[in-house]
């Protein structure tokens, strides 16, 4: 069973990852990072004083066999007195056999510096599951325990803290996801592989609001991402609004892949938007792209 599970681990980091590191990236990741930037880091929270209840869709490098699928859903918005915010969201992330749900909810506490600048501190928590369907699973080795069909469990509490330092234009932050970095224990695995653990991450990301003629608005922005023992990986994109109703963009992540989008905002309420990644790593040659679709409400607080 040992060993049916070392090789569990290695295809979720292959496919996760899609590259050479086998510490594969361990949270959802989206194309569309502008349109929710509060799954990526709680401290946005109540920072616009609007409500957001947005969907997010990810079919990653479709066309490979048990291709990614991510499901998002969050919400977050300010408090009573406006001075703070509160969050929540919920995701799944399917990979063949195998599928990683979680939860978090947050708190974000905002402050002025001075009249221009201001300071967000926000702390999620909750929990993680990560489950491994054996019927799905097809070993060489008749005799593996593996091949029984167990439905396999792991449930951990997990946490993540993010900053914001931010203006009218502008924004600079960071967050630090997997804070607990627990291991992954399966009941039915007396010794797990010792290499399974939720790894350490960290962003760091800045973005600026240009304002443009003909009514158009430019917000580009710089994400670094860094996971324990693979490279940083930078990601950068651009989109621009026309009247605060639709845009179009790219984003670019090192490694990875360059995206396409686009979307519209109806009557500063409801958004829709549809990204396509153009594979860049070595699965380019089996992967037909990756689609990402986005669905927003917005709220105003009365």
């Amino acid at each position: 069973m040992k060993r049916a599970f070392k090789h569990i681990i290695i295809l979720i980091g292959l496919f996760t990852l899609g590259v050479n590191e086998l510490r594969a990236q361990q949270i959802p990741v989206y194309s569309q990072f502008f349109m929710n930037k509060y799954t990526q880091n709680p401290a946005f929270a109540g920072m616009d004083h609007l409500y957001s209840v947005t969907s997010n869709h990810r079919y990653q490098w479709v066309g490979l066999q048990d291709y990614p699928r991510t499901y998002t859903l969050s919400i977050n918005g300010p408090t009573k007195d406006l001075k703070n915010g509160i969050g929540a969201f919920l995701y799944t992330d399917n990979v063949g056999p195998t599928r990683r749900t979680g939860f978090q909810a947050s708190y974000a506490y905002h402050t002025k510096i001075n009249e221009e600048i201001n300071i967000s501190l926000s702390l999620s928590a909750g929990l993680i599951e990560w489950k491994i369907d054996g019927h799905q699973l097809t070993f060489t080795e008749p005799g593996d325990p593996s091949t029984t069909g167990k439905v396999m469990r792991s449930i951990m509490p997990d946490a993540k803290f993010g900053f914001l330092v931010y203006g009218d234009k502008w924004h600079v932050g960071g967050a630090a996801p997997n804070l607990l970095q627990n291991k992954i224990k399966f009941s039915d695995i007396s010794n797990p592989y010792p290499g399974n653990k939720l790894e350490d991450h960290y962003f760091i990301h800045g973005g600026y609001d240009f304002i443009l003629p003909y009514d158009l608005v430019a917000d580009p922005y710089l994400l670094l991402r860094y996971v324990s023992n693979v490279p940083i990986q930078i990601e950068f994109g651009s989109k621009v609004t026309w009247k605060e109703s639709a845009w179009a963009g790219f984003s670019f992540r090192s490694g990875d892949a360059f995206s396409m989008l686009f979307g519209y905002t109806y009557q500063n309420y409801i958004s829709f938007g549809y990204s396509y990644d153009f594979t860049t790593s070595d699965l380019r040659s089996y992967s037909g792209g990756t689609h990402e679709l986005l669905f927003r409400i917005l709220f105003k607080k009365h």
